[in-house]
């Protein structure tokens, strides 16, 4: 991963997430049914839904934090429920606050990760604010920690851990969650793949395998129903 991703001070309700059976029945809420896939993602809806729908998005980005509260919803109430759609979302990490959110938002895996994502967008704002409120002797103080620990540090000044205890993921597990060196490579190598995917920034979405670029709700939900038929 390019060390110019990590750092750490160039900082610019969606449904329980309890897995179901892969065989559930065509009536049954594919809302509920999120997975860990092989690419690094998590993927909510039926694996074999027509029209299958990724996207590249990162947790800092204000265009993904205005997708994430126009559409949403809509997205898994119109397509995703019914099985006509699944959604993959890919974590492409801009910077080192964006990595701490990450590595927090991941944490507890599959299940609670959307639910903790969508309250980092919904406060993004004021988290992304703490951080560039910091002084200067607040900033050199982080940048004088070991390397292990200056994301835990980071994600405290910005209260990501407090954002997402009551989701699912206690300080201490985030904790170690900001300290796993081994899922820290992983965001590298997923961001390593989206560039090799021609992904040029955030948000990027991809229809059934093709990239159709970055989109708003207002104009990726007439291409969805378009192909959802």
């Amino acid at each position: 991963m390019k060390a110019a991703i990590f750092l750490l001070l160039a900082v610019p309700a969606l449904p329980a997430a309890a897995a179901a059976p892969a065989g559930a029945p065509a009536e049954a809420d594919w809302a509920r049914t999120v997975v860990a896939t092989p690419e690094g993602g998590f993927r909510m809806g039926n694996p074999a839904a027509k029209v299958k729908l990724i996207e590249y998005g990162s947790l800092t980005c204000s265009h993904c934090a205005t997708f994430a509260k126009e559409g949403m919803a809509p997205l898994v109430n119109s397509y995703v429920r019914s099985g006509k759609v699944s959604y993959e979302y890919r974590n492409m990490v801009l910077n080192g606050l964006d990595v701490a959110a990450t590595l927090v938002a991941r944490c507890g895996g599959a299940g609670p990760f959307f639910r903790v994502a969508d309250r980092l967008y919904a406060t993004q704002d004021q988290w992304k604010g703490r951080v560039r409120e910091l002084t200067d002797a607040q900033k050199q103080a982080l940048n004088a920690l070991p390397e292990n620990q200056r994301l835990g540090r980071l994600a405290e000044l910005a209260g990501i851990p407090a954002i997402a205890a009551p989701l699912g993921i206690a300080p201490a597990q985030a904790k170690r969650c900001l300290a796993d060196r081994a899922e820290f490579d992983r965001l590298g190598t997923m961001n390593e793949a989206a560039t090799t995917l021609g992904v040029p920034g955030t948000p990027t979405f991809f229809l059934n395998g093709a990239n159709i670029g970055s989109h708003t709700w207002a104009t990726l939900e007439p291409i969805l129903r378009e192909a959802a038929g």
